[in-house]
């Protein structure tokens, strides 16, 4: 099954099937089961993929940015996110995550065998826009108050060795569910040329 947004090359399950629908022009909502989280514990805990990446395989240099929202009562590690698969052992996503303090904010994970887990920017509205991005081997993530003006959250090299996944993700680590919508989803093969002056 693929999924159409205008812009974008079709969609389709990346990991294993999910659930998501299109909720309006280039709006997308991603439902995460219960217990769904993707971690590669850095103390050598059992690997966690139960969360279903919706994605594309990118070409080149590109960038996909959306607004973040997520819909109802959150849990602890709650998250919509952007997220990049290339295997079991190297993948990235940037979140827009419930922590346990209560408090919604920017969460980068980084997988090269093992997951480096960094909290960000927190967030004090009901969405956050987030934003990947390609340029050679690099990639680079982004978060945004207001979808004009990013702040640089982190620069990083993945070593997957075949092609990548990237695309929409829902998890639910601890909750019964989390409902995660995404809207305003731009792609474009035309990136900024320097990610750290907030363009």
């Amino acid at each position: 099954m693929t999924i159409e947004l205008p812009g974008l090359p079709a969609l389709s399950w990346a990991t294993h099937p999910g659930t998501a629908d299109v909720v309006g022009p280039g709006a997308l909502r991603v439902v995460s089961e219960a217990g769904a989280d993707w971690s590669n514990d850095a103390g050598g805990g059992p690997q966690q993929h139960a969360a279903a990446l919706l994605g594309l395989e990118p070409v080149g240099d590109f960038s996909l940015s959306a607004r973040v929202r997520v819909l109802g009562e959150r849990t602890t590690f709650d998250a919509g996110a952007l997220a990049i698969w290339g295997d079991r052992d190297h993948w990235a996503k940037l979140c827009f995550e419930n922590s346990p303090q209560g408090q919604a904010m920017v969460v980068s994970v980084v997988t090269n065998d093992y997951s480096d887990d960094c909290n960000s920017t927190l967030v004090h509205d009901d969405a956050v826009y987030l934003r990947i991005t390609r340029r050679g081997d690099a990639w680079v993530f982004h978060s945004s108050a207001d979808g004009v003006t990013y702040d640089f959250v982190r620069y990083f090299r993945l070593h997957a060795s075949g092609p990548v996944t990237v695309g929409f993700l829902s998890q639910a680590p601890l909750g019964p569910t989390c409902v995660a919508e995404f809207s305003e989803v731009a792609y474009s093969h035309a990136i900024v040329s320097d990610f750290r002056d907030g363009s």
